[in-house]
């Protein structure tokens, strides 16, 4: 009897003990992921001073990670399939927790910047074999809905307590130490994750398609590229040839998938409305929400002038609200039809951005810890929501696939509003600060506080301190500019993907 047979002969016997304590298992790298994500946001400041890397360079090192991942998921999602998901998962715990180590002890952007992308590497072996896992541990409807909450809540928590742990870490030691929480983490996980984890594959799914996988990774890392240094330096030659070779990668790739028996991406799941609506929809959530999520932490410690632990206890409100807001999803899925439970928390998500929009200078912490509170409690209805509809609309065998288009949704949105909106946010602070800057100036010190906030802040230790005031006002207001255009934008796409759900998800209701 194959894998995806005992599955659907077992289909409706309730979880044991064995798969609870699993799932605990499950949100370990989960809730690391998360967490790694947002405390090098908080780490930038001080790895900005030890390593001295260029703007562009301080992108790449944030933004790489997701690009890696996004490339990857999907080309690991269809490995897992065919080789077994445990196996993936303990593999990848293994090479993040070796990656983990050479990131923190990186003595250069360089080496930074390829450590941050083998991290984003292992990372995709991770996310997409949690989540086919549980698709395939919890069979009754209920459970397996409860099962993804928890698994997105310790997503959530991860996020939310990032800037708490990254504060304290860098209260006490270097910038690399946030990288070694990984450490502990992924050696339980690769202790317990044996013993408590099922191994399970897709036994009909054939070899893995090396031309297939090359074509999908070349395809999304090439469209974000160009994408990133379109947003970044306008439209330029260079990038404009990037996203159109991307976009000729891509369709060779999905031709290719139509003619394969086995193709690694199941271009028929996107059949399904409640798989294809819940992706679009979670990917231009998480669009909207990332290219403001970087300019709030540089606006706390930058402008506002808290240190990372500060910052990070000014979030902490928004994070007990955010683990809150999940714990009651399960319940209320089940009085809510998901075109109106859906919609409803992306439009709490839009009063989130409008918040943003009145922040200004150093007395905004409050509205920016109110807009954080608001957009945090309004993505999670469909962040959860729509990761059930997407794994529980395609059978246990496609999982593994099902998950990984789920997750490579998610960061592909993520690593396109770093890239897309927070370089736009980068432009609009450039072209405030450079028709706005004080006289006194030096033509050095003019290229530096107008690139990056940063740099701003650095030169504005090195003047008398009438400029240094002038500038520091200007520097306040051309941010405040900024992350009012990526409030803007943030509110308009979530105001989209709202309406994309109301409209599209009217006959689809979860079981249970």
């Amino acid at each position: 009897m194959t894998t995806a047979q005992q599955i659907d002969s077992h289909a409706e016997h309730p979880a044991s003990r064995r798969e609870w304590l699993g799932l605990a298992v499950l949100v370990l790298p989960t809730l690391l992921l998360a967490l790694d994500m947002t405390v090098l946001h908080l780490a930038a400041p001080r790895l900005s001073a030890d390593l001295q890397p260029s703007s562009s360079e301080l992108l790449w090192i944030l933004d790489i990670y997701g690009f890696m991942v996004a490339g990857f998921l999907i080309t690991m999602g269809t490995l897992g399939d065919r080789i077994g998901r445990r196996r993936l998962l303990l593999a990848g715990a293994l090479a993040f927790g070796v990656a983990s180590v050479a990131a923190a002890f990186a003595s250069s952007a360089t080496s930074l910047i390829i450590t941050r992308a083998l991290l984003g590497i292992a990372g995709a072996t991770l996310m997409p074999s949690t989540l086919s896992l549980i698709r395939n541990m919890f069979h009754v409807e209920r459970e397996r809905t409860l099962a993804i909450t928890v698994w997105m809540t310790g997503f959530i928590v991860g996020s939310a307590i990032g800037p708490l742990v990254g504060g304290v870490m860098l209260e006490f030691f270097w910038w690399g130490s946030v990288f070694l929480l990984g450490v502990p983490v992924m050696a339980l996980l690769l202790l317990v994750g044996p013993f408590l984890l099922p191994e399970c594959r897709d036994e009909n799914a054939g070899r893995l398609d090396v031309v297939s996988a090359l074509l999908c990774i070349v395809a999304l890392l090439l469209v974000i590229y160009g994408l990133k240094d379109t947003a970044r330096d306008g439209l330029n030659l260079g990038a404009l040839l990037a996203v159109v070779l991307g976009l000729v990668v891509g369709t060779v790739f999905t031709r290719r998938q139509r003619r394969l028996p086995d193709p690694m991406l199941d271009l028929t799941l996107f059949s399904r409305r409640a798989f294809t609506v819940s992706i679009f929809a979670m990917l231009m959530a998480i669009f909207a929400l990332s290219g403001a999520w970087l300019m709030i932490f540089q606006y706390l410690q930058g402008v506002a002038g808290l240190s990372a632990l500060e910052a990070g206890l000014v979030m902490l409100p928004a994070a007990i609200l955010q683990t809150a807001a999940s714990l009651v999803v399960p319940s209320l899925s089940r009085k809510l039809k998901p075109s109106v439970f859906t919609s409803l928390g992306l439009c709490v998500s839009v009063i989130g951005f409008c918040v943003l929009l009145l922040v200004q200078g150093r007395d905004g912490v409050a509205l920016m810890a109110l807009g954080t509170m608001l957009l945090g409690v309004g993505i999670m209805p469909v962040m959860i929501m729509g990761t059930d509809l997407v794994v529980s609309s395609v059978p246990p065998a496609k999982a593994g696939a099902a998950a990984a288009t789920s997750e490579t949704a998610a960061e592909l949105g993520m690593a396109l509003g770093i890239a897309v909106i927070g370089s736009v946010g980068a432009v609009i602070y450039q072209q405030y600060m450079a028709a706005r800057l004080p006289d006194g100036l030096t033509p050095e010190q003019v290229e530096i506080a107008s690139d990056t906030l940063g740099g701003a802040l650095a030169v504005i230790k090195q003047l008398p301190p009438d400029t240094a005031q002038a500038l520091l006002i200007v520097v306040q207001d051309g941010f405040a500019s900024a992350l009012h255009v990526n409030s803007l934008i943030g509110a308009v796409i979530m105001a989209s993907a709202a309406v994309l759900t109301a409209t599209c998800l009217r006959q689809v209701r979860l079981e249970g």
